[in-house]
């Protein structure tokens, strides 16, 4: 990949690519940012070994509701805001505007791209919840969407259209909006490919001096302990699997050990760098992504391809009551999902967003836009028809251990859907090893990412630095696992999601910030 010019375009800044770097040891940091980002991250390790995980689960857990339910209007209305955002930037005309400048060409094939976008965004999330989410909701395991009564006709449908709502527009702009700034002012404005140069119509050349650092700072820390976050809940789906086909105990042990495997593999992907590793890595997910689907889709023919058309009408149908959150019969219900998914979602996006701008230049602005939103949410439609659409119709006509338990295992739900199938073995094999490629895949485009934001923004930074930010997530979500198991990860992840609300703010004035940009572009 190129790196960004040498010298920035707007209002003329003196400031060049990783001037304030240090070279040392083989790496090539930015300072301070690099400095701090450690320090901070080695004090969290150090209080989770003397506080009491139990302790700190319920401190944040405390933090985390409190931010849900004093925000939920705020959370809701920027993500609407986010959705209309994007789609009036596409068909304007500014979306005629190529990333890199008009004569500039796309690095990766089309159908490389949309894989490598979709594995690092949330290919994960849909194996964890693609049966749970679409039951739970069916069958009221925590409170139903608009109030609707559970195990009813009308509840199947809402509760796959629901689940859509989760997964489908809404989350896809909120990475739209951080990517698409990122990409225009690294590649037409010739900014560093970190999460400061999105702000410098706003900043200024204070975007190179401590608000910048301060921005930098917290975008790596919400991408490493989201990723830890996911590394540990991950390893739990993986484990459980693994207990499930091959009988073996899914302790801290396992889990540790899966761990431990998924980070050696990432250092091997992020050593072979975007081309030989994550790239190789995605296109091999939405392969065998892709046989699970249609493996699945075509034993349970007539449910999977039923749900279709009902899952895509209950989105369409129920997409404005369920963004509206004043005067909802299930406050609960949208606080404890909704607002949840919202938040999760927006301390995400630093590291999905960067990753997306990445491997993103070439693409008109129009495009990429039709590209990040359109595209996986409609793979998501027949994701979530042909598992949760099984899935629902297990619990409905009581099939299966699925469907004489309900929901007891959001881990295991998959695998106990699959206990019902043909082949439910192989199927429940090819699952496993789905989960770890799509973990290896998150944890090497993660560390990519931290590698450009402690770089300074530079997109190649050093093998030693690449595997130094691999090492250090593994390490991260082993430690937590071995020292307070499943509560020290769950008390992250209520930390990780605390951070949704500072983030909401900056992703507002990303908004404001990317239009003063656009509008400095030449007139087409």
């Amino acid at each position: 990949m190129s790196e960004p010019k040498d010298k920035y375009s707007i209002d003329n800044t003196d400031y060049s690519v990783g001037q304030d770097n240090i070279q040392k040891w083989g790496f090539d940091v930015h300072n301070p940012v690099f400095g701090i980002s450690t320090a901070l991250i080695l004090a969290f390790l150090i209080a989770t070994l003397v506080t009491d995980a139990s302790v700190a689960k319920a401190a944040l857990d405390g933090l985390k509701w409190d931010i849900i339910g004093s925000f939920d209007k705020f959370f809701v209305w920027s993500a609407n805001i986010f959705v209309v955002f994007c789609i009036v930037i596409a068909v304007s005309p500014w979306g005629k505007i190529r990333l890199g400048g008009a004569d500039a060409e796309t690095e990766y094939s089309r159908l490389s791209w949309l894989a490598m976008l979709f594995a690092a965004g949330m290919g994960i999330g849909l194996m964890f919840w693609g049966v749970a989410e679409p039951v739970a909701y069916f069958t009221g395991w925590y409170e139903t969407p608009l109030g609707v009564e559970a195990k009813t006709p009308e509840a199947a449908s809402l509760a796959l259209g629901a689940t859509m709502y989760h997964w489908g527009l809404h989350p896809w702009a909120i990475y739209g909006v951080v990517a698409l700034s990122l990409a225009f002012f690294c590649y037409n404005k010739g900014l560093p490919l970190s999460i400061r140069s999105a702000f410098y119509p706003i900043l200024g050349d204070h975007a190179w001096g401590w608000p910048g650092h301060i921005i930098d700072i917290l975008a790596v820390l919400a991408t490493l302990f989201g990723l830890a976050t996911s590394l540990g809940l991950g390893a739990s789906q993986a484990a459980a699997g693994i207990n499930h086909v091959f009988d073996i105990e899914s302790g801290v042990g396992l889990q540790i050990g899966v761990i431990v495997g998924v980070t050696l593999l990432a250092i091997v992907s992020v050593v072979r760098g975007l081309d030989g590793g994550v790239k190789l890595l995605s296109n091999v997910n939405m392969l065998i992504a892709f046989v699970l689907l249609v493996f699945v889709a075509m034993v349970g023919a007539a449910v999977a391809f039923g749900s279709i058309p009902t899952t895509l009408m209950a989105y369409v149908s129920n997409i404005i009551p369920l963004s509206n959150p004043h005067g909802r019969p299930d406050e609960a219900w949208l606080q404890g999902w909704t607002v949840f998914y919202w938040a999760w979602w927006i301390s995400w996006s630093p590291f999905v967003g960067m990753f997306i701008a990445r491997v993103s230049k070439g693409r008109t602005i129009r495009e990429f836009l039709i590209a990040v939103l359109a595209v996986p949410t409609l793979v998501t439609v027949i994701w979530m028809s042909v598992y949760g659409g099984i899935g629902i119709d297990q619990v409905a006509n009581k099939i299966g251990l699925l469907g004489e338990n309900g929901l007891t295992s959001v881990p295991l739900a998959m695998f106990q859907m699959f206990d019902a199938l043909p082949m439910s073995m192989v199927l429940s094999v090819i699952a496993i090893v789905l989960v770890l490629v799509f973990f290896i895949t998150s944890s090497d485009s993660g560390s990519l990412v931290i590698d450009s934001i402690t770089a300074g923004g530079k997109v190649d930074a050093p093998v030693p630095q690449r595997i130094y930010w691999a090492s250090v997530e593994g390490a991260i979500a082993a430690a937590l696992l071995w020292i307070g198991g499943k509560e020290a990860i769950e008390a992250l992840q209520a930390g990780a999601i605390s951070t949704g609300l500072p983030f909401t703010f900056v992703l507002l004035l990303m908004c404001v910030s990317l239009v003063m940009g656009l509008r400095t572009e030449p007139k087409g």
